[in-house]
């Protein structure tokens, strides 16, 4: 037997979180991949109206996506993992969540600031995040929120099963200033889409209408 295996190999959502200087991202992939995932997007159209302004596009569309990612310990205890036996899905809630909790240390030291009567305390900034969703969609976004249904419980009340409904607004060139590393990622995503809108395109009106025709 050689181990060779027609399946294909299955590709896994993330949510990837970059902490600079930590040079290390944290990786949060997805257990179980959503089976659907509503996107929003909304046209940044231009200020003025009438003539020529009407068709005018201020910038990259809002977009926003909602997803349900479900979350099960099942396996891992049938394997016998030890972290997950002693605290269930703790961990993986606790990665997600601190996605949008400043970070310990910076308030300790602002509270040590603000005690010696510091007027400038250090601003706190959350990590860079980015949703991956395939090759075709890999995407700066902004964790707006969630919402966390804890389904089932081990005996010491550790989650077992969980349901995570996720709220994110993707970040476009028209949110972030050039330096930012979004700011090409989201021109690259945006080329990679125009590509893929040229693919199976049809070019002539005969193939809506059943005949060419000019309609301008």
């Amino acid at each position: 037997m050689t181990g060779y295996s027609r399946s294909p190999k299955l590709i896994k959502g993330a949510i990837v979180a970059f902490r600079p200087p930590v040079p290390v991202p944290s990786v949060i992939p997805f257990q179980i991949n959503p089976d659907g995932m509503a996107r929003t997007l909304e046209a940044r159209s231009a200020e003025g109206e009438g003539g020529t302004e009407t068709f005018r596009l201020a910038g990259a569309p809002k977009e926003q996506i909602k997803l349900e990612a479900m979350m099960d310990a099942a396996d891992d205890l049938e394997k016998g993992d030890e972290v997950v036996a002693e605290n269930g899905l703790h961990p993986r809630l606790a990665a997600l969540e601190t996605l949008i909790y400043p970070q310990s240390v910076t308030v300790i030291a602002n509270s040590v600031l603000m005690n010696l009567g510091t007027i400038e305390i250090l601003p706190t900034s959350g990590p860079f995040t980015v949703f991956i969703w395939g090759k075709q969609r890999i995407l700066p976004v902004k964790l707006r929120g969630f919402t966390i249904s804890e389904e089932a419980h081990d005996p010491q009340l550790n989650p077992i099963r969980a349901k995570v409904s996720l709220d994110l607004q993707v970040l476009s060139y028209s949110d972030l200033p050039m330096t930012h590393p979004g700011y090409a990622m989201f021109l690259a995503h945006q080329v990679v889409k125009e590509t893929m809108a040229l693919v199976g395109q049809a070019n002539s009106l005969g193939a809506v209408l059943g005949s060419d025709v000019n309609i301008l």
